[in-house]
């Protein structure tokens, strides 16, 4: 079915950003573990961090119809959190921070308070997602899985290294939403004169 140009052209800015920006995070996260905190490596994570806070806020917009008001919700919280990630890496390119473990000595309570909300909105935006059925389940089930391996090595001391493998999971989970986006549209037509389902 036709859709308007202004929806076809969502899905496609909502698509790209959701391959790009996680790959360029999960890029930042392989530099950082071979040499710590660097000013390129910062940029790119910045880089990466930016469209952030209104990522899942695209890709509820892609849906038709929307997932619940708790999935809205839960991306408001997830990109709320973005926004003071993004902080944090500009912190690090000011201070000229070493490494991870000396950012979050410096900022602890409140980096720890950003990833609680990133956890709960994340995984409220998964949960409404996967009832909503529009997205494939592999993806929001990768980007929930990854929220909550994020969550345990927060709680469980753990290497560098393994913290990352949350990050690499929730990271293909939105890479994989992207693909989706891109490949076929969410749900019934954009088009207000059809209600019946895309082909």
């Amino acid at each position: 079915m036709n859709h308007p140009p202004a929806a076809r052209g969502l899905r496609r800015v909502v698509g790209w950003t959701a391959i790009v920006a996680p790959a360029l995070h999960s890029l930042s996260d392989v530099f950082e573990w071979f040499g710590g905190f660097s000013p390129m490596q910062l940029s790119l994570n910045y880089a990466a961090f930016v469209p952030m806070p209104w990522l899942l806020l695209g890709v509820y917009a892609a849906h038709r119809p929307r997932p619940g008001a708790a999935a809205l919700v839960g991306a408001l919280l997830y990109g709320a959190a973005f926004v003071y990630f993004g902080h944090t890496t500009l912190y690090a390119l000011a201070e000229r921070t070493p490494d991870y473990a000396t950012l979050w000595a410096r900022l602890g309570p409140m980096y720890t308070v950003h990833g609680a909300l990133m956890v709960a909105g994340g995984l409220m935006f998964a949960a409404g997602a996967w009832r909503a059925a529009q997205l494939p389940r592999i993806a929001t089930g990768l980007f929930g899985a990854g929220l909550l391996v994020n969550f345990g090595l927060a709680i469980v001391p753990a290497p560098e290294i393994l913290q990352t493998s949350g990050t690499a999971l929730r990271n293909l989970g939105l890479m994989t939403m992207g693909v989706a986006i891109l490949r076929r549209p969410l749900g019934v037509s954009d088009d207000p004169g059809s209600a019946g389902p895309t082909a």
